[in-house]
């Protein structure tokens, strides 16, 4: 409460004196948590002013209060709520009684909440789960500056509301940056800045779907996008990945049988299994979708960590029939807290677009907007995407090292040619649940290979992040995956002799 005014309800006028309605209206906010033990209550001046009393008034609602235990007041004349509350019996009050937050809602809810994604792990847990970046390196002295100047420049204009496609000078350098480095003829008009790519994803989802209509998905893939697509009304259809990627001929399969609205797909680098899809299914992907007028909804979310050989431009840098839907985040390049993505299309999507975007969200952060296109027009974001690619490539092959080490015979892996994760695949005899819940116990995180399939069945592998940890990090992270690795389980270590071959992933 310190700072604000504290309001009471003080009920109808009644011939109850008014210091004893205040009395009584402070008591039930301590009895509801309102108000809780230790909390400091605003001067006797203050109170009276915003309740618009005689001071006297509440200064004998004080001596009330005091009175009967409630309250106490320090040496410093500050009044405060008594650690200790008196145990009497609630009192009887004018009007309907107040209590806590209700428990129980009065309205029906769906029958299956959507599933979230665990809490934070206790402290000193060591975090190989999903593919973050390590924020501990990321610049923020820069970005604090770039920040405060944008404020002080143009704090009148970004403090407004602004453009709904996000602040122009934003736009333009993302668009020279995709232009440059993954091959999109796109201009800051042909972009809208989100909310990351979740938001992005969300907003096309929005955009696109009408109740009913399916949604081809990845068998193994990422489950918040599914649900923007349910969420939207969308019926999924799950389609089987392999080696190459996602299978083409099980696209053409599905569409026999119902119409496709859209595929979500991730063919750089395919969340969870780090596959890149090959040369000829981006082809026939692209000739599928133009023979059946399907959109494809191309999420490319960590394009820039390519380790192995050139990367693999974007299936949105060979599109000119106006089918792909380009998504993609800053969260892997700068920090996910940031909350920037954005959405590359055909300018007639868009104009769909920024009616639902206006209506759900009406704009992003322009000033965190611009404070970012400075770091990116001055090349910090650049030089900042180089060192983390070093770095980043460094730690993917120290943890390959440290699974083969440490957990040879219970781990099958071979380094990804790109991304943040490890894509490793379990012996027979893991219980890769077993696993993963005694590996958090233990102090390291891991996700299993179940919790990103569609149908939610086993799936034997395990998605293991490496870019958010040190390589001290990643060894002491797998020799903890080690020790709780499930006895029967158990192998002997061997030498290492050289990587194992590249995976054919379900």
């Amino acid at each position: 409460m310190k700072g604000w005014n504290l309001t009471l309800d003080l009920h109808a006028p009644s011939p109850t004196p008014l210091f004893v309605r205040i009395a009584r209206a402070l008591e039930e906010d301590i009895r509801r948590g309102r108000l809780p033990p230790g909390a400091a209550l605003p001067g006797s001046r203050t109170l009276a002013e915003s309740l618009g009393v005689h001071r006297n008034t509440v200064l004998a609602a004080y001596r009330e209060l005091e009175t009967q235990g409630w309250i106490s007041t320090s040496a410093a004349r500050a009044t405060y709520v008594s650690p200790t509350l008196p145990d009497v019996p609630a009192r009887s009050t004018a009007g309907a009684s107040r209590t806590a937050m209700p428990t129980q809602v009065g309205f029906s809810l769906p029958s299956t909440p959507l599933s979230r994604e665990q809490p934070d792990p206790p402290r000193g847990t060591l975090v190989l789960a999903g593919g973050a970046p390590d924020i501990r390196l990321l610049p923020a002295s820069l970005l604090a500056r770039a920040y405060r100047r944008a404020l002080k420049l143009h704090g009148k204009h970004l403090l407004h509301y602004g453009d709904a496609r996000g602040l122009q000078r934003l736009r333009a350098a993302l668009a020279g940056m995709l232009s440059s480095l993954r091959g999109l003829a796109v201009r800051a008009d042909d972009l809208i800045v989100t909310r990351g790519s979740q938001g992005a994803v969300d907003l096309v989802a929005r955009t696109l779907v009408t109740p009913g209509d399916t949604v081809a998905v990845e068998a193994i893939g990422y489950r918040p996008a599914w649900h923007a697509f349910q969420l939207a009304g969308a019926r999924l259809a799950p389609i089987p990945l392999d080696g190459e990627g996602l299978r083409v001929e099980a696209l053409e399969a599905l569409a026999q049988r119902t119409p496709v609205r859209a595929v979500y797909l991730t063919p750089h680098h395919q969340y969870p299994t780090t596959v890149t899809l090959s040369p000829a299914r981006r082809l026939a992907l692209l000739a599928w979708a133009r023979t059946h007028r399907v959109a494809l909804i191309e999420d490319d979310y960590d394009h820039e960590f390519h380790y192995e050989g050139r990367p693999i431009l974007p299936l949105a840098s060979a599109d000119r029939d106006g089918l792909v839907l380009y998504v993609g985040t800053l969260s892997k390049v700068l920090a996910p807290a940031l909350r920037l993505g954005f959405l590359a299309a055909p300018r007639p999507f868009l104009e769909h677009a920024l009616g639902v975007r206006e209506a759900v969200d009406r704009q992003g952060d322009t000033a965190l907007e611009a404070a970012v296109a400075e770091l990116l027009e001055e090349g910090e974001v650049r030089r900042h995407v180089r060192k983390m690619h070093g770095i980043y490539h460094g730690r993917r092959d120290a943890l390959v090292e440290a699974v083969e080490r440490e957990l040879a015979g219970a781990l099958t892996v071979s380094p990804p040619a790109g991304g943040m994760a490890l894509w490793a695949h379990c012996a027979p005899d893991v219980d890769v649940g077993a696993w993963v819940r005694a590996g958090r116990e233990a102090g390291v995180a891991f996700t299993a290979g179940g919790d990103y399939s569609f149908d939610g069945r086993p799936v034997p592998a395990v998605r293991l992040g490496f870019a958010c940890l040190e390589e001290s990090e990643l060894a002491e992270a797998v020799r903890r995956m080690a020790r709780t690795l499930p006895r029967t389980a158990r192998v002997p270590k061997r030498e290492i002799s050289g990587r194992t071959g590249k995976a054919t992933r379900p």
